[in-house]
């Protein structure tokens, strides 16, 4: 059973400097030329309900973010209620994917972290993905299983970026772990850390669409995306 979310104590503005720092050892992982590929992935059980709405403002600009580079495609993979995972078409026009963010509305349900890894394999078995963006709450299943797909997303190169809502004590050391093993980043974050997940969706979708140039040329819309710049360079 999910373990009830309490406010962070922490300082947000630490957690997002954290990811930066993990983050910054990363190479661009598409080639010159050609267009990213992103797996944006959702948990959208009822726990996440109270800010549901809030997340779907900050992906949308997220998707917003990707076009204005014009070299990623995402695809949205979300999972809820009894056994529910579903994966939306590669996109590049940030209206169809928000247009399918708002006909998504929370369910309960357990977690399906792993059915999300191993579609992100199959994935880029079929055509590289240059990165999976996770968000989520909670985790209920085994850590080892989790683990091991998590390994076999690393053999074939991606990383997994995991963002944890809350401070539920289970979930981080297992989403750390997840991150570790495929040379990822994980943040947490907190209701009032909004604005600064905002930031680095939008970082993270520059960079996977374009590298350091793309960061580059986007560092001057936000704070967290100059920082992150800085360090890779």
């Amino acid at each position: 059973m999910k373990q009830g979310r309490t406010p962070a104590t922490t300082s947000a503005r630490g957690e997002i400097d954290a990811f930066l720092q993990q983050v910054k050892s990363l190479a661009p992982r598409n080639p010159s030329g050609q267009r990213g590929r992103l797996v944006f992935a959702l948990d959208a059980t009822m726990s996440r309900q109270p800010t549901w709405n809030t997340a779907r403002r900050l992906q949308a600009d997220m998707f917003k973010e990707a076009a204005s580079i014009g070299g990623l495609d995402i695809q949205l993979v979300y999972y809820r209620g009894f056994n529910e995972c579903r994966a939306s078409g590669w996109v590049s026009q940030p209206e169809k994917l928000a247009g399918l963010m708002e006909g998504i509305d929370c369910q309960g349900g357990h977690t399906q972290i792993e059915k999300t890894l191993c579609h992100t394999r199959r994935e880029t078995e079929k055509a590289k993905v240059q990165a999976l963006v996770f968000v989520g709450d909670a985790m209920e299943e085994s850590v080892d299983d989790l683990c091991k797909a998590a390994g076999e997303l690393a053999l074939l190169g991606v990383p997994v970026f995991m963002f944890q809502e809350g401070d539920d004590g289970i979930a981080e050391p297992a989403f750390r772990e997840i991150a570790r093993l495929t040379r990822g980043a994980y943040c947490r974050f907190a209701p009032g850390a909004a604005q600064e997940l905002a930031e680095l969706l939008r970082a993270v979708a520059a960079y996977a669409a374009g590298g350091l140039k793309a960061l580059s040329d986007a560092s001057r819309k936000s704070g967290a995306t100059q920082k992150l710049l800085q360090q890779l360079r």
